[in-house]
């Protein structure tokens, strides 16, 4: 709980954020898809490597909770990007003309 009241602005803005994105991502058109799609990706493979270097640097006394977290984030962040390539990959090959 100490937690919550220590860092209530940071959860606020984080709130903020995840309804601001909701509502910006729905009303894309699916022109934009994929460049946005390649961006988001550019994006998580940065955040990926932040939480690698997070996890790699947290002290010896660090709480489990923290370290199952931040596994959890990389996992998230990797399968983020992966998935990514996969549609864009789809979505580019519907542009291609098919030669005989």
């Amino acid at each position: 709980m100490e937690f919550l009241q220590n860092n209530l602005e940071a959860i606020y803005i984080v709130l903020l954020c995840i309804f601001i994105g909701i509502e910006v991502l729905s009303n894309v058109p699916s022109v934009l898809h994929t460049p946005l799609m390649s961006g988001a990706n550019a994006i998580s493979g940065v955040i990926t490597i932040g939480a690698i270097a997070m996890v790699l640097n947290l002290p010896e006394d660090a709480h489990i909770g923290i370290l199952i977290l931040g596994g959890i984030a990389v996992f998230l962040g990797t399968l983020n990007i992966a998935g990514g390539f996969l549609v864009t990959r789809r979505m580019l090959r519907m542009f291609t003309t098919k030669s005989n």
